[in-house]
């Protein structure tokens, strides 16, 4: 059986712009980490129903491969999804760690989602895929679209192409599972501070390593201060040097 890759990802720098309903809007560059991946495959089914064979820690219908699956089948009404799913189960080799600021649900979601749009002849366009993905998660459209690098606003959905050459990352994941919405939340109350326009069109525009180079953990993440505020054992990990990705509990920095 194809073995597909589903990359991890960094943000390099996540800020707030504004708020939409109970959403938080962002302005965030997403970095594909080559170096780290889980690895999907279809694979005979051990029992019967939606199976997914591998380490997690959820419920089936928790998982964001199979809220995938509900949403693809709800877009395309395929008969040849429905049966490939009754002789198939989903093999995941979990490298990338959960609760982690790496997007890895979201990536393996998207994976699932490109791998049904390939092995079916279903014939959707990446913007079809990704209008499913949104579907199950925010940050799903960035790992449809594959771009090594990406400018990524509104809750998620807009993601821009931004072209540089891709970074080469170390990534140290502390056991900290931390819940993004109690970020949020503490980010909302605690925190908030909107960056405005301009701001936001200097940082698009920056490349990668400038960010890095000009911006501390806590300038380039608006995250991170209400993570450490809630996780106060966060601050035991955090080494000088590095950055803080999405809502944590990953830090990374420049590979030397």
């Amino acid at each position: 059986m194809k073995i597909y890759r589903a990359y991890a990802k960094v943000n390099v720098f996540l800020k707030i712009t504004g708020k939409r309903d109970n959403y938080h809007e962002i302005i965030s560059r997403f970095m594909r980490v080559d170096s780290l991946y889980d690895e999907l495959c279809f694979s005979p089914k051990t029992k019967d129903g939606f199976e997914i064979i591998g380490e997690f820690s959820c419920e089936t219908q928790q998982n964001t491969i199979y809220k995938a699956y509900v949403a693809l089948r709800e877009a395309v009404e395929s008969e040849s999804l429905d049966k490939l799913m009754d002789s198939y189960a989903i093999e995941v080799k979990k490298s990338i760690p959960a609760f982690a600021g790496l997007g890895g649900g979201s990536s393996d979601a998207a994976t699932y989602l490109k791998m049904c749009n390939e092995v079916l002849h279903l014939g959707l366009s990446k913007n079809e895929l990704a209008q499913i993905g949104l579907k199950v998660g925010a940050d799903v459209p960035f790992f449809i679209y594959g771009y090594d690098s990406a400018n990524v606003s509104g809750i998620g959905e807009i993601v821009e192409e931004f072209k540089e050459d891709i970074l080469d990352f170390e990534v140290y994941t502390p056991k900290v599972e931390i819940s993004t919405p109690k970020v949020y939340i503490s980010y909302r109350e605690n925190f908030y501070s909107p960056i405005d326009g301009f701001e936001i069109q200097e940082l698009k525009n920056k490349t990668s390593l400038e960010v890095l180079e000009s911006m501390s953990a806590d300038e380039a993440n608006d995250l991170f201060k209400p993570a450490l505020q809630e996780y106060s054992e966060l601050k035991n990990h955090y080494k000088h040097g590095y950055y803080f990705s999405g809502s944590g509990s990953s830090f990374f920095r420049l590979a030397i």
